[in-house]
């Protein structure tokens, strides 16, 4: 099916003063809108892929706020609004006392054959969730999915809509979601509720669910699908890897846990004595990670791709993306093949560190560099780098150095802004990870606690582990609490460490 695109611009266009909504007409490109952003004392301005237009010299006073404020939809707990029978979004910014000072006017599209790329993967009954940075198309695809597993599949499909993204603001939901139905949720603190609520109530072969992001959220998942119900949905994350690096989320992939071997085991594999290893059978079968609109990287079995990433090994994925003919066209990297591309990683990430600067100003970065003492080396082509750094402003617009660095698995840095505390954040950053030697993933983190266990318990003082994270740090307690040691984090972010010990005897 090829693709085709409806957004309900009028309405959009409808709700803004004339001093906006006619520069805004004039755009040749309006099909490709993203979002109109309108701040208080500022002027307004539209985004486009790959620009950003300022509509009006005049600042946006509070008359103009509430111009747009009383044609949308009511605003929810989490500050978004819409407007009626369309798939627009508008988000508030308020101030202390709870005014709306900003507004984000987010363009919704129905994106009719956007699934075709993991059409088949949807109707094989499997559970499947969608990863991918923010902007890149998941809610789009999957209320596409709904689409066509209720119209087409002609399966029971009920959407469990927080922020009335999926089928759009109002009573009726938007045409785009066709046999699918839909269940609001009155607060987010409730979608795990309604969730549980539609497979009691509703008797649905499948949940299309949009951003589970808590524990509670995950705990249902798990409970909808050891019901044998299909689960469709995304989760904050771009990758699989950062999935299990979240605690909160890590139970949708079964989990991660730290498990203390005997000799002879930890013998028989080869292995510390401390290991991780998959807690449970996932729940969602498949994971997605949306690359690009038209392009995606597939874990077709998610507990497998778990249990070889813990070994340190990349799994074999298999990316799909349309040729300019729009067919599917598919390449399958295995193992061999993944295994060469982390050596190959590995070998870069142990030479010295050769940043790639884009859209990032060099003699600012060498500037601050010497006042901190620490020596830059800059690369002039990419091909040189070892790391690319840029800014958010460019990063959001998906330069052709960005895609190729990411490509050639060349690390990306994106500051905030192109500004000196930004930069001076990214050295300090950079620096601490160069003393370390390199960064530790998960796996060799949790050695390091097991090592400094079997110093303490051989009569050595308290050490001190490497910084890390919360749930890194997490894990490295419980290898303590499992030996009958103590341990504490010390010190403040990023520089936030474990330190284990034995307790004196009083």
């Amino acid at each position: 099916m090829q693709k085709v695109i409806t957004d309900d611009m009028d309405a959009l266009l409808n709700i803004f003063p004339p001093h906006i909504k006619t520069p805004l007409l004039k755009q040749t490109d309006i099909s490709e809108l993203l979002e109109v952003v309108i701040d208080l004392g500022r002027e307004p301005e539209a985004r486009f892929p790959k620009r950003e237009v300022v509509l009006d010299k005049k600042e946006i006073d509070t008359s103009d706020i509430e111009y747009v404020v009383t044609r949308i939809g009511e605003f929810g707990e989490d500050n978004r609004a819409g407007i009626e029978r369309t798939l627009h979004r508008i988000s508030a910014i308020r101030n202390r006392r709870g005014d709306v000072v900003g507004l984000t006017c987010r363009v919704g599209r129905a994106v009719f054959g956007t699934i075709k790329i993991i059409e088949d993967l949807v109707k094989t009954g499997k559970s499947v969730l969608l990863l991918g940075r923010p902007g890149v198309g998941k809610t789009t695809m999957l209320r596409e999915v709904a689409r066509v597993l209720a119209s087409e599949a002609n399966k029971r499909v009920i959407i469990v809509d927080t922020s009335n993204e999926i089928a759009g603001d109002g009573d009726i939901p938007h045409p785009a979601i066709g046999h699918a139905r839909r269940m609001q949720v009155a607060t987010p603190k409730l979608q795990h509720a309604v969730m549980i609520e539609a497979v009691e109530n509703h008797m649905p072969e499948v949940i299309v669910i949009d951003e589970i992001g808590t524990e509670l959220e995950a705990m249902a998942a798990r409970t909808i699908a050891e019901r044998g119900v299909q689960l469709v949905g995304t989760a904050h994350g771009n990758t699989l890897g950062n999935l299990m690096m979240n605690p909160t989320l890590t139970d949708l992939i079964g989990g991660i846990q730290s498990v203390t071997l005997g000799d002879e085991e930890a013998r028989r594999r080869g292995t510390q004595k401390s290991i991780l290893e998959r807690k449970s059978p996932p729940t969602f079968d498949i994971v997605v990670e949306i690359q690009e609109r038209d392009r995606v990287a597939i874990h077709p079995d998610v507990g497998e791709a778990v249990d070889v990433l813990l070994r340190g090994i990349p799994p074999g994925t298999e990316t799909r993306w349309l040729d300019e003919q729009g067919e599917v066209r598919i390449e399958k990297l295995k193992a061999e093949k993944a295994v060469s591309v982390k050596n190959k990683k590995i070998a870069r990430e142990n030479k010295a560190i050769k940043l790639f600067l884009f859209g990032v100003n060099k003699s600012r970065v060498l500037q601050i560099g010497h006042e901190m003492n620490i020596d830059l080396d800059i690369a002039n082509s990419l091909k040189d780098a070892t790391m690319l750094v840029t800014s958010k402003n460019y990063y959001r617009r998906r330069p052709q150095k960005v895609r190729d660095a990411e490509s050639e698995h060349i690390p990306v840095y994106v500051l905030r802004g192109n500004t000196p505390p930004q930069i001076r954040q990214f050295l300090s950053t950079m620096n601490s990870a160069g003393d370390q030697g390199k960064t530790r993933d998960v796996q060799s983190a949790v050695v390091e606690a097991e090592e400094a266990v079997e110093q303490v318990n051989e009569g050595g003082e308290a050490i001190e582990l490497s910084p890390q994270g919360a749930y890194i740090r997490r894990l490295q307690h419980l290898v303590a609490q499992r030996n009958d040691l103590k341990s504490h984090s010390t010190g403040r972010d990023p520089n936030r460490r474990v330190r284990i010990f034995k307790e004196r005897m009083r």
